[in-house]
């Protein structure tokens, strides 16, 4: 995740973005309300963009997260970050073109889930790959 300048301020609470140079910030609107945040239902460009930001893990007991496309694939976080303009694009115009991400989820056990796109293994939070 790229570092943001020291006077941004990113809430825990809701992922807002706030400005601190501004005299009584923590009383204004946020410069951007969405922006650090995961969300399990991606129905717009923001919200991608927001669970990227907040990363492949969840807060509470940092279990893995992937994306679910439109048609039912799994892709990583890493695939969507480097397929970037295509997904956004497949959002905006409501594609199914296998791109277009629809949701974020927890991989708890699931250990032959794998990227749609490049064939790499989703991690699981639980399951093991047997030898």
């Amino acid at each position: 995740m790229k570092t943001i300048p020291f006077h941004f301020f990113i809430s825990e609470c809701d992922g807002s973005l706030y400005d601190t140079r501004k005299e009584n910030w923590f009383k204004k609107s946020p410069l951007r309300r969405i922006y650090c945040r995961s969300y399990e239902r991606l129905d717009s460009t923001n919200k991608l963009k927001a669970t990227l930001r907040a990363g492949n893990r969840t807060d509470l007991g940092c279990y893995p997260l992937y994306f679910l496309t439109s048609d039912g694939c799994a892709l990583s976080f890493e695939t969507v970050r480097k397929h970037l303009r295509s997904v956004l694009w497949s959002i905006r115009n409501n594609m199914s073109d296998g791109w277009r991400v629809v949701g974020c989820e927890i991989n708890y056990e699931d250990v032959d889930l794998f990227d749609e796109h490049t064939g790499e293994p989703i991690e699981s939070a639980y399951g093991e790959r047997k030898a």
